[in-house]
């Protein structure tokens, strides 16, 4: 099979999806050995729509994340020794270990944080994108959500004023199937929710989110729509999460909807799947091997780091937030 790509950026896709799934494996040690507060929302099975929007961003671009956000910050590029240590809650993290899993950022990077909220980056991400053309800069912004999501009154509002103003902004759906434990099939009467765009006059966009390449392709061309001022594209990834929404939640409902669906979504993992679509171009095995022995080096300096971190003093409790007080 023919692709545009060359040898030099498949690998580095590569790169990018491996150190993602070790590093979601790291965090999953870390939970089942009660290192971690809270829950860890892992992006297991997801790889390729992370690596393929991000790769087609320019440096100083925006990204709105999600609950499940450790893969967009992997993806470009943030510093995984300080995104493990957030993780622990420790003080060499992101944000001093305040912000945790579900709040994890990287501004040097322009990832404006995860969010707990369903939905909840997507109006954020809008207003980055308002804020680019305001400024007039060359900015575009990506807001990453779920398919629930899509059922929020915040992507409806968020898309209807990226439309109508020609906001600089490209709005990925990545379509797991699950919210939670609520199968989008049943409460969404639309095989495909990239067909909502056609409300709001932009186009939509379905792409196998399970094909780095296909995901790289179809964010390209949203993204250099949306920098040449012509207004948002909704792409919808389809992609399935391996684990259950959190790391602590054992998925039994997928089993009753269908016992084969998450085996035949495996077989086509993202990671082994442009493995071997690298070693079909007869690349050397040598050069997989080096790229995962060099990945396996930084996350397991990851680990140690985020492990031998101090936790913040209890004197920084209210330091670096935003407190508003009503006095009595």
């Amino acid at each position: 099979m023919e692709t545009k790509y060359s040898k030099k950026q498949l690998l580095s896709f590569y790169e990018t999806m491996y150190k993602m799934r070790r590093f979601e494996e790291e965090v999953f040690e870390f939970y089942k050995k009660g290192m971690m507060p809270g829950l860890a929302h892992l992006y297991l099975g997801e790889e390729a729509v992370a690596t393929g929007v991000c790769a087609a961003l320019n440096e100083d671009d925006y990204i709105g994340s999600t609950h499940r956000g450790h893969g967009h910050l992997v993806s470009r590029g943030a510093q995984i020794d300080k995104m493990m240590a957030e993780i622990l809650g420790k003080e060499g993290g992101y944000s001093k270990g305040k912000g945790g899993s579900m709040h994890i950022m990287a501004m040097d990077k322009g990832i404006l944080g995860a969010n707990g909220i369903v939905g909840g980056e997507i109006p954020i991400a809008t207003g980055a994108a308002y804020s680019a053309k305001y400024r007039g800069t060359n900015q575009v912004a990506v807001s990453f959500f779920g398919d629930s999501a899509s059922n929020e009154g915040t992507f409806h509002e968020s898309i209807n004023m990226a439309a109508a103003w020609n906001l600089p902004i490209v709005y990925v759906i990545e379509n797991n199937l699950y919210g939670i434990s609520v199968d989008i099939r049943d409460v969404t009467n639309t095989p495909n929710l990239a067909d909502r765009a056609l409300g709001y006059g932009i186009p939509g966009v379905v792409v196998d989110g399970m094909d780095v390449m296909a995901v790289h392709q179809a964010a390209e061309e949203a993204i250099k729509r949306a920098r040449s001022g012509n207004g948002p594209t909704l792409i919808e990834c389809k992609t399935y999460r391996w684990q259950g929404h959190h790391v602590g939640d054992p998925a039994t409902y997928r089993e009753r909807k269908d016992v084969n669906e998450k085996a035949s979504w495996m077989e086509r993992c993202p990671v082994n799947s442009l493995k071997n679509k690298i070693l079909s171009m007869k690349v050397s095995g040598k050069e997989i091997a080096k790229i995962e022995e060099e990945v396996e080096k930084e996350v397991k300096a990851a680990v140690k780091f985020a492990v031998d971190s101090p936790y913040p003093d209890p004197s920084e409790a209210y330091t670096d937030i935003f407190l508003i007080c009503k006095q009595v």
